[in-house]
């Protein structure tokens, strides 16, 4: 894969939520609040962590994938609390790919659009950014409706195109959404004072 010309910030912040990138003492978090629910791993691509050393695991993946630019996860917290709401990612692949789960206490609260809308916000200020899209398997109805109310156009389906090894052995058929920026961006120049 060619090296990632992104730069992503190490946070985002919304009205209500902060999305910063993991530290290696968040697996602690990430296993207590989503990571061993089979509930919020049901459409995922892993199975729910079994012990903290699986979500240890996934932290230096993600801290890896960020080094490397392969892909950037945020975790996203509430603001006024510091709780825990779930994680997104993003990754370039014909533009930016995302992916995202939101912790069971927090389902249907609005977090997640709030999150989605700040990544996407993000991967179109960059000028080679023309798509944002997601996957979604056609029975996780909510995420369907999330990524519509967010204004992401459903393309089609793809078949058998994700593993969702807590529901199925055999890959899954599943909606893909995107959203697209049609304008380049302005192009700034600097003048120097002299």
């Amino acid at each position: 894969m060619p090296e990632s010309k992104l730069t992503p910030p190490d946070s985002l912040v919304t009205e209500r939520l902060l999305l910063r990138k993991p530290r290696p003492d968040d697996a602690p978090l990430i296993f207590a609040a989503y990571a061993q629910d089979p509930e919020v791993t049901r459409y995922l691509t892993f199975r729910p962590h079994r012990e903290l050393r699986d979500s240890n695991e996934a932290v230096a993946r993600f801290l890896e994938n960020w080094c490397s630019g392969k892909s950037y996860c945020w975790l996203i917290f509430r603001r006024e609390n510091e709780q825990l709401v779930g994680a997104i990612s993003a990754r370039e692949d014909q533009g930016i790919n995302l992916g995202y789960l939101v912790a069971r206490p927090y389902w249907r609260r609005g977090f997640m659009s709030e999150a989605v809308s700040a990544v996407a916000e993000w991967a179109f200020a960059q000028p080679g950014v023309f798509r944002v899209w997601a996957v979604c398997d056609l029975e996780n109805e909510a995420s369907a409706r999330l990524l519509e109310k967010n204004g992401f156009h459903q393309e089609g389906i793809l078949r058998k195109w994700s593993l969702h090894p807590n529901i199925s052995d055999i890959p899954r058929d599943c909606y893909c959404y995107a959203k697209t920026r049609s304008k380049r961006l302005p192009i700034f120049s600097r003048t120097s004072k002299n």
